[in-house]
């Protein structure tokens, strides 16, 4: 077997904890790994009747059955992990790096004492850039010297290659959007590191041949929370009367939108060598669609629409989001032979 990396393509928000949440339910993986950032990105999970809003454990928690890691990219803030951890019921099946950066009390100071960060950047004040810089000064604490996190210690790409090696499936989880990598996205306007797949692998311990699909998230609209350029964003009144307005998971601020972008999706798709794509919100577009689960019961607009984005990106769209629920989800990868 070979792992599934998910990214965001575009400035996070895309839906990636639903995707995530279906693809624990539907393919069985005996592991489930978030890589990315840290605490600054959250995925929203609706799930048994309850809403999760997630910082640190992985979205696919859903699957009793599956193991769940964090890899040693991902920075942690004890307390957020800790909190997550009981309120999701994962303690015993859950696994953390021992070389997971620690972000401490200082750095979450430090951001939100900084003009530059909290204010120019739009930082969610979480403290990762703060501890991502001392990370690469080789001064932050690692997840090893804190005691409250020892029973929960393994190494993440030693358990990822023993799933791989006897047949078990393994789901990537990333954070945030291919343009607020560091490197490829609206720099200074991004997170504290590469978001783009092949940094997720990196993250978890993986290697380019571990990975058989790459599956970047894409909302049937395009926002962003924060600063920094939103092309063909558009005015906050259009956006409430299109019924687009939302709010970051992390820190409830309004985000902005704008129409789908399809030549940011076509880079995107090209930076992270996307194989499928997973297209959220689509009954936010189309109300009709709400609630739909085979290709078939879509409206010719809602159709069109997804032809458009395949002869953008040149890949399928194999997963649609048809509401909210982990379970409102057209699955057309076994009709179109992707499922192996």
């Amino acid at each position: 077997m070979s792992a599934t990396v998910v990214v965001g393509g575009f400035f996070g928000d895309e839906g990636k904890g639903k995707v995530i949440a279906h693809l624990a339910l539907r393919d069985e993986p005996a592991v489930v790994v978030r890589a990315g950032v840290g605490p600054n990105a959250g995925h929203t999970i609706q799930f048994g009747g309850r809403k999760f809003f997630l910082r640190m454990v992985p979205s696919g928690f859903v699957n009793e059955r599956a193991m769940l890691l964090i890899g040693a990219g991902v920075l942690v803030n004890p307390k957020i992990f800790l909190k997550e951890v009981e309120e999701t019921s994962t303690k015993g099946r859950i696994g953390l790096d021992p070389q997971c950066a620690i972000i401490e009390d200082v750095h979450i100071r430090r951001e939100e004492e900084s003009a530059h960060l909290s204010q120019k950047i739009g930082s969610t004040r979480s403290g990762v850039g703060a501890c991502a810089a001392d990370r690469a000064l080789r001064l932050a604490k690692l997840a090893r010297d804190v005691p409250e996190l020892s029973g929960f210690l393994t190494d993440v790409s030693g358990r990822i290659h023993e799933a791989l090696w006897s047949g078990g499936r393994v789901l990537v989880e990333g954070t945030q959007g291919t343009f607020l990598s560091l490197y490829h996205g609206t720099y200074p306007y991004c997170t504290a590191k590469d978001t783009c797949a092949s940094a997720l692998c990196s993250d978890v311990g993986i290697g380019p041949k571990d990975v058989g699909e790459v599956i970047i998230t894409f909302k049937s609209y395009v926002t962003r929370v924060g600063e920094g350029p939103l092309e063909g964003q558009l005015p906050r009144e259009e956006v409430e009367r299109r019924g687009w307005l939302e709010y970051g998971t992390v820190t409830g601020r309004e985000r902005r939108a704008a129409p789908f972008n399809f030549e940011l999706a076509k880079r995107a798709v090209m930076l992270n060598s996307a194989t499928q794509i997973a297209l959220t919100k689509l009954d936010v577009l189309f109300p009709e669609v709400r609630g739909a689960k085979d290709y078939r019961d879509l409206p010719s607009g809602a159709e069109e629409f997804i032809r458009r984005i395949e002869e953008a990106t040149k890949i399928p769209v194999t997963i649609i989001g048809t509401g909210p629920g982990a379970d409102e989800v057209i699955d057309r990868r076994a009709d179109l032979g992707l499922l192996k």
